[in-house]
């Protein structure tokens, strides 16, 4: 049996930037590695100086592994450097949020006036007694607000635990309960494909019974209203607002609008907690990351500075939500510790039509957009028309993030949203990392569509074999694949799991001694450039084969009648596993034996006879978690007629019953 994982697939096109791009560029040639490189924590330092600190740290860096303290004894504030620094430089009447509703109403705040609003937030959560210290409970639909009551709990030195405005009140107890929060955020409800999202019933339902004992208050701003209510000529339709709780339940009209529109930033030490986020694997209770404030800060700084190229011209896009931690770092603090304007959406791309976020785009002149690659093979599966009818110019940078991206969406993405002129930064970070980890740096890397290239300036990375051994090269090609490590610690690191410094420690740092492992597998090419081969949990082992799920994926994503595809492995009497794939097609073609067989034959010859699928189903969706990302736990579930595991976080549970109708129709 192989100990690396194979490397199959091989792509050789590449894509440098242009001659205008490099000019322009904050970074234009790869000597920063090297500056890094010669004295890292220094080049950390270089970046935490840029930040404004109350008091400076007497130590750049502990190590004791696993746990890491960056800016020892330095004293400084999350919110202060998003917001105060900007406007007390004389940036106050920069636009801080372009905030677009699904219903299309639009508001936008300049730092001076999220300064303003913040502090209202922060004094209204200390009259409800909140303190420097507790933790508070944030599900809130994905609206300037959001961010504000972030920033609000940073000021006054409360944690903030965002819960995504989508999880089911199951989901919310566990998260409130585990971080011990004292009181949550919520509003009555959220804007979703015309419908409402009812999220104060929905914590109802989580509070009854006195389920989450700790919670005391609850803010409830009033976003959707009562049915009837008109938002910018849209009518709320009918939905359930939930019960009122005296005593317990207080409306933010009340309690932060008369507030005094000044609140002082609280002295955080460097280490003190900023927040906790919860991320979920296949099995076992969420995992409460803790990340804390001046390292995390460091981070984002740097990665957002210089990953996407930020310029003070820049219109910045980065579409996910909150409740994840591409939320947190790349809308919550990266753009704002750099002063950026950056846009907002709190809806569905399709709504109404498929072409709502290009037209956000021309709208706004987006200069810089940063999406997932499920989001992308999606528009891909709509088809060129919606983008092609919209004005992108204005675009220049494009990202991906969120998992690896298909070679053929990445080339669809660059051609089609990019205009063929738009640098694309591939990256690959976790909630656990904090900050982007491996990336191009946009202004001189040459890209080959599907690799996130190198690391980050500073971060070591390292591709394993089981053993511990550095993977070697088995075919002589150049190429190596196996387990992807980082070497050393980083600022933006998580500093453990909630509660549980044993899990943390099995978790990340017991299959090797000597280095972080979180779970993904990676193959690294002659160029040095690192490819991401998904969740090693997703591999296959296929004839003695350990085959990525992700290059099997790639090669039907090639195909072009295919827009988007999921594999798994199930059970086979001979080879071990057995690859079947779940594909959608592009909007144009139509599922037939013969087209099966067409694909199936494509990934053989894209990357030989042992990837071959031996189930192919055309079908119209296959289950996502709520951030995107493809629930391979549940195909398997489906394909060897197991019970169903949880599906509380899925955006649409019901994909799954229907997949299984179809699957179990197609067995008998």
């Amino acid at each position: 049996m192989s100990e690396t994982i194979e490397t199959l697939l091989h792509e050789h096109r590449f894509f440098s930037p242009s001659q205008e791009f490099t000019a322009q560029a904050n970074v234009k040639d790869d000597s920063i590695y090297d500056e890094a490189e010669a004295n890292w924590p220094a080049w950390w330092v270089g970046w935490a100086e840029k930040l404004d600190w109350f008091e400076k740290w007497d130590q750049a860096l502990e190590w004791n592994q696993p746990y890491a303290k960056w800016f020892l004894n330095g004293k400084i504030n999350a919110c202060y450097n998003a917001v105060d620094r900007h406007v007390e430089q004389g940036r106050g009447d920069r636009v801080a949020f372009i905030g677009e509703g699904e219903p299309g109403d639009m508001r936008v705040f300049t730092y001076a006036e999220v300064q303003k609003k913040v502090s209202q937030i922060a004094n209204g959560l200390k009259e409800l007694g909140v303190k420097k210290g507790d933790r508070v409970c944030l599900y809130m639909p994905m609206i300037p607000e959001l961010p504000m009551t972030m920033l609000a709990c940073a000021r006054i030195g409360a944690a903030h635990s965002v819960v995504f405005g989508g999880f089911s009140a199951e989901s919310l107890v566990e998260r409130i309960n585990d971080a011990g929060a004292v009181a949550v955020v919520t509003a009555d409800g959220g804007w979703r494909r015309g419908g409402i999202v009812p999220l104060k019933k929905i914590l109802d339902e989580a509070l009854a019974n006195d389920q989450c004992p700790t919670i005391s208050k609850v803010l409830v701003l009033e976003r959707a209203g009562a049915p009837g209510t008109l938002t910018n000529d849209l009518v709320t339709p009918q939905y359930d607002q939930g019960t009122w709780v005296e005593g317990r339940d207080v409306k933010w009209a009340d309690a932060v609008e008369a507030q005094p529109e000044a609140c002082p930033c609280e002295a955080m030490d460097s280490e003190d907690l900023l927040f906790i986020l919860y991320t979920s694997g296949s099995t076992g209770k969420p995992k409460g990351i803790m990340h804390t404030t001046g390292g995390y800060l460091t981070g984002v700084l740097a990665t957002t500075k210089l990953v996407f190229d930020l310029k003070e011209s820049d219109v910045f896009w980065c579409t996910a939500d909150c409740g994840w931690i591409t939320g947190h770092s790349y809308v919550a603090y990266g753009p704002m510790v750099n002063c950026a304007t950056q846009v907002i959406y709190e809806g569905a791309p399709d709504a109404p039509e498929k072409d709502r976020f290009w037209r956000i785009i021309e709208k706004y002149k987006v200069s810089i957009f940063y999406t997932a690659p499920t989001a992308i093979r999606t528009f891909m599966k709509w088809g060129p028309g919606f983008p092609g009818s919209c004005d992108l110019s204005s675009l220049r940078l494009l990202g991906s993030v969120g998992e690896p991206i298909n070679p053929e969406a990445w080339v669809w993405y660059h051609k089609t949203i990019g205009g063929g002129r738009c640098p694309i930064v591939d990256t690959w970070w976790q909630t656990e990392t904090g900050a982007i980890m491996i990336t191009p740096l946009p202004g001189f890397t040459k890209c080959h569509p599907g690799s996130a290239t190198h690391t980050f300036p500073g971060i070591q990375a390292e591709i394993y074999d089981e053993s511990g051994e550095l993977a070697s090269d088995d075919n002589d090609d150049g190429e190596v694949g196996g387990l992807l490590v980082l070497k050393r610690p980083w600022p933006s690191m998580l500093r453990g799991i909630w509660g549980d410094n044993d899990r943390y420690e099995k978790t990340y740092w017991s299959k090797f001694s000597d280095a972080y492992f979180a779970g993904d597998g990676a193959k690294r090419d002659e160029d040095g450039c690192y490819w991401l081969l998904g969740r090693v949990d997703d591999v296959m082992l296929v004839a003695g084969h350990n085959i990525s799920t992700m290059e099997v994926e790639s090669a039907l994503v090639d195909h072009p009648a295919v827009a988007e595809a999921a594999v798994i492995g199930r059970t086979h009497d001979i080879k071990g596993q057995a690859i079947a794939a779940f594909v959608i097609l592009r909007a144009g073609n139509e599922a037939s034996d013969g087209l099966r067989e067409e694909i199936r034959a494509h990934v053989g010859k894209k990357i030989g006879p042992i990837a071959r699928p031996d189930d192919l189903f055309f079908c119209a969706d296959v289950p996502k978690t709520r951030s995107g990302k493809i629930m391979r736990r549940l195909l398997r579930d489906v394909a060897e007629g197991r019970v169903l595991g949880d599906t509380t976080t899925l955006a649409d549970p019901s994909i799954v019953a229907k997949l299984r109708e179809q699957y179990e129709s197609t067995e008998s």
